[in-house]
């Protein structure tokens, strides 16, 4: 079976300075991957190859079975769905017309285009999916921070990608808004048991409980790369942050302190 994702050995400068530095990554159908690191590590730049649109310095990216730079890459972001909690919308669309922008793959309504009766439905069907229903009238300003966060995932999903992107979607989020965003990602393994994900934070506590793998990635170089449980560990994580950690792991989701060191009396 062909992977969702394969990016072998990758580089990337930037200004001269090396920003990624051969790094390779297989996604395969209904995986879902944690990618972390501390700022500045890379995870930006990594997920823009992930997302076909950027290029790297070296190396190959494939992106559902089609290589950059020998592909049509407008065809391959139309399976692959965004999610950005920085989303600059610069009109008041209600939940619905926002969802419906990811057909068009536009931020704003585009122009000469109405959707097909169907196409609504299937919109009313996504909000209802991210627990939105009720909002589904409600103007993108008068929306909390989570609940813009859920639109941006029906969004995202409206397309029916292959592949789904998170660049750290609970940003800005209080906790009882993260936990209902990350279990709103929980019921897309049921609902969407083919799509894989590729979710980016520096938080494990933003992990969702269906992460089912996660590479660890710091001054643009692998860490760790593996089985979720495997690789999200205490010494890969203190490893990566440069910083001893304590990772925990309970009821499917972790856990991190820094590690206590001697108390001076």
């Amino acid at each position: 079976m062909t992977p969702v994702l394969e990016i072998s050995d990758v580089t990337f400068r930037r200004d001269g300075k090396q920003i990624i530095d051969g790094i390779s990554l297989t996604v395969q159908s209904g995986e879902h991957w944690a990618l972390l690191g501390p700022n500045g590590a890379g995870k930006s730049t990594l997920l823009g190859f992930c997302a076909a649109v950027t290029f790297p310095t070296t190396g190959t990216v494939r992106v559902l079975g089609g290589q950059m730079g020998r592909t049509d890459l407008a065809a391959l972001r139309r399976s692959i769905g965004h999610v950005n909690p920085r989303h600059r919308l610069q009109y008041p669309l209600t939940v619905r017309d926002v969802v419906l922008t990811g057909i068009t793959a536009t931020i704003d309504t585009a122009a000469r285009w109405t959707p097909s009766a169907e196409q609504v439905a299937r919109a009313h069907e996504l909000i209802d999916t991210v627990g939105l229903a009720a909002r589904a009238e409600a103007a993108w300003p008068t929306l909390s921070q989570g609940e813009r966060g859920r639109t941006l995932i029906a969004r995202a999903l409206i397309s029916d990608p292959q592949l789904l992107l998170l660049d750290e979607p609970t940003t800005g989020l209080d906790v009882a808004a993260r936990e209902q965003l990350l279990e709103t990602l929980d019921t897309l393994d049921d609902s969407h048991p083919n799509m894989a994900s590729i979710l980016v934070t520096h938080h494990l506590e933003e992990l969702p409980t269906s992460t089912t793998h996660a590479l660890l990635i710091a001054h643009g170089r692998t860490v760790a790369s593996g089985a979720a449980r495997e690789t999200v560990t205490t010494d890969h994580v203190t490893t990566a942050f440069a910083h001893p950690v304590e990772v925990g792991f309970h009821d499917g989701r972790w856990t991190a302190r820094a590690k206590a060191g001697p108390r001076i009396r």
